[in-house]
């Protein structure tokens, strides 16, 4: 952009002449910075990106953002700045956007959606979990100008942070995954979840929206638009295993190297986004065949003569238990590795405690070893009566139990912040 155009976007106080009409980069770390760069300094917890200008401008930007006397452009919040310069990029280059949210299998439905849309239109997506403010803007910024449809991931802790987001992005096609339990803790009930899901029509521009068929969405989403709701019910399934789907919706036959009924759930918003934006059913149809799984995401990994299948991605109790179903419907001899949830408020305890109990409705066998690591996951085991437990302090512990077993298939589920790819190390 211009410097004029960045002046004009975030209605700036001009503190320093530069030339308007140079055409600049923005940066927002100073560790990449290159010459020519304008610097956009951020804030966070514990740091100050204002404290960096000078560097920035050692190392060759030509300017910086800034809310006090220091830089070149004076703004009230730098956030605020980015978001709007973004918005501007987002209106100038027109692209199509598909805003997607939801408690669990957001990142899945973002990468199928992208999958499927590829296969018509120059898409661009949120690359891994970048779903924040920062995340959309920088979003927004590497999408190339030929871009057609930008498929962005949003996510959120709170109340008013997807009205944000949807505030700057203006989606032309929203989706919602569903609404769980991830992050109750903070919002406090799972009403509260929907009310914050559902801001993502706030600043919709578009008239599709695509969700989950759940009553608490239909009862809480307030969009005059076309509305499209599905769930596994819509489905015939026609054949599946733990790493393969084949299944009929709306008189389609759709295939998926990937298993698991929420995987099929997912694929569903993809076909409905596909065809809102005139894709015919081969394209979709060949856009699904070519999903992987991300990083973490039921990755199959083979470290010191094991397999293992690390879903550690992320974990909340309806993830886990749709992890569960997989793992019990397809395999026999195997050790899972279940770690803590997070986020989930003064009821931790029993949600881990529900999922022991549904572990026993399973019955996996007797034995099939399922171990704890963590403070919250010990509780999940406590419940455990139809196999064989185990609880852990820390993950080299429960390695090196796993080390003096038979079982050479192990399968990991928990929350990021329990940092599971450790065992790769460990087992190694």
């Amino acid at each position: 952009m211009k410097i004029r155009d960045l002046i004009t976007a975030t209605d700036a106080k001009v503190l320093k002449d530069i030339n308007r009409d140079l055409d600049v980069k923005i940066s927002t770390d100073t560790r990449t910075i290159t010459k020519g760069d304008f610097y956009l300094p951020l804030k966070g917890a514990t740091f100050d990106g204002e404290k960096f200008i000078a560097q920035a401008l050692e190392k060759g930007a030509v300017g910086a953002f800034c809310t006090g006397k220091e830089g070149t452009l004076q703004v009230k919040d730098t956030l605020e700045a980015y978001l709007k310069i973004a918005n501007k990029r987002r209106n100038e280059l027109n692209f199509t956007v598909v805003a997607i949210t939801g408690s669990s299998g957001k990142t899945t439905t973002k990468e199928l959606v992208s999958s499927v849309l590829a296969e018509k239109f120059k898409t661009f997506k949120t690359p891994l979990n970048h779903n924040n403010e920062i995340g959309l803007c920088q979003t927004i910024f590497e999408a190339p100008n030929d871009t057609e449809v930008l498929v962005l991931e949003m996510g959120m802790r709170g109340l008013g942070e997807i009205e944000l987001l949807s505030k700057y992005a203006e989606p032309d096609i929203t989706v919602i995954s569903n609404v769980g339990t991830a992050h109750i803790g903070r919002l406090g009930s799972r009403e509260n979840i929907a009310r914050a899901k559902c801001e993502i029509v706030k600043y919709q521009r578009g008239n599709v929206f695509i969700a989950h068929d759940d009553e608490l969405i239909k009862k809480t989403v307030n969009f005059d638009g076309e509305k499209i709701y599905s769930s596994i019910k819509d489905v015939q399934i026609l054949e599946k295993n733990a790493r393969y789907s084949k299944f009929v919706y709306q008189d389609n036959v759709y295939e998926l190297n990937v298993g698991g009924d929420y995987n099929i759930e997912n694929a569903l918003y993809a076909i409905n986004v596909g065809a809102k934006l005139g894709m015919n059913t081969e394209e979709i149809r060949s856009g699904l065949k070519k999903y992987s799984p991300i990083e973490k995401r039921w990755e199959s990994i083979h470290i010191g003569g094991y397999e293992i299948i690390n879903d550690s991605y992320n974990a909340n109790p309806e993830s886990m238990r749709a992890f569960i179903d997989t793992v019990t419907e397809f395999y026999k001899d195997y050790t899972v590795v279940l770690g803590d949830m997070g986020e989930l408020g003064e009821n931790e305890i029993s949600y881990h405690q529900q999922l022991g109990k549904y572990i026993n409705s399973k019955n996996p066998g007797k034995d099939i070893e399922i171990l704890s690591v963590g403070k919250l996951a010990k509780y999940i085991t406590e419940e455990i009566t139809c196999c064989i437990t185990g609880e852990f302090n820390s993950i080299k512990d429960a390695a090196d139990y796993i080390k003096k077993g038979k079982h050479r298939l192990i399968f990991l589920k928990a929350s990021r912040s329990m940092k599971f790819e450790e065992f790769f190390e460990y087992l190694n």
